[in-house]
């Protein structure tokens, strides 16, 4: 079985490593330790001028919750333009309202602005009070990928409720699990959710090598 290997970095140096230790897709972000804000647009111009892989940019404007301000939504929209402009490859990005839903105008007016790149919802979806009804509603907007827990802390944890959102989405949209993934669980929530792509957090190529290592096992 072919897996994807998704790597979430905050720097060039990241994004390089990742790179050689077999990534096959990066999403480019700022400050993972608050969960990823947007990079700068010098940052993913770097990085598209070094590397062969596709690099997906992180569109969120500010560490917290994902409701936001009618200027919050507007520095998204222009996030993006910069993003297509410096070379992305793709947008994660989404917003919710106060009712814990998905915010449905706003991730519209965000995907029009992102096509054609392909639009990933990022875990904002994990935050939402219904997780079914959710996702029917990223399908019917287009969304082309979806990164999740499961509602969990971390992909492991939530492997059951991916298993069931890959069963739901029936191919309709991709499934794409993210949240402390690392090489001991990466194979096990591949072989229990029935996904073809995982992400990660990456600081050197070491990780990259163990997971893919860890994959090409099943």
């Amino acid at each position: 079985m072919s897996v994807l290997v998704e790597a979430a970095v905050e720097s060039l140096d990241a994004a390089l490593a990742a790179a050689d230790g077999g990534a096959h897709r990066i999403e480019l972000c700022a400050d993972l330790a608050q969960g990823g804000t947007t990079p700068s647009e010098q940052l993913l111009r770097d990085a598209t001028s070094r590397l062969s892989i596709p690099i997906f940019v992180l569109v969120r404007p500010r560490p917290g919750d994902f409701v936001y301000t009618n200027a919050e939504h507007h520095v998204m929209l222009g996030q993006i333009g910069q993003a297509k402009r410096a070379g992305a490859a793709g947008i994660v990005t989404g917003a919710l309202t106060a009712r814990e839903e998905i915010d449905q105008l706003r991730t519209a007016e965000l995907i029009v602005a992102a096509r054609p790149l392909p639009v990933t919802f990022h875990r904002a979806f994990d935050a939402c009070r219904d997780l079914s009804a959710s996702l029917e509603q990223l399908i019917a907007l287009g969304v082309d990928r979806l990164l999740t827990s499961g509602g969990a802390a971390t992909a492991a944890e939530g492997a059951e409720q991916i298993r069931a959102v890959v069963a739901q989405a029936k191919g309709r949209i991709g499934i794409l699990p993210g949240g402390g993934i690392t090489p001991e669980t990466a194979a096990r929530l591949v072989r229990e959710t029935g996904v073809r792509e995982v992400h990660f957090s990456v600081k050197n190529a070491e990780k990259v090598r163990a997971v893919t290592k860890a994959l090409t096992a099943l």
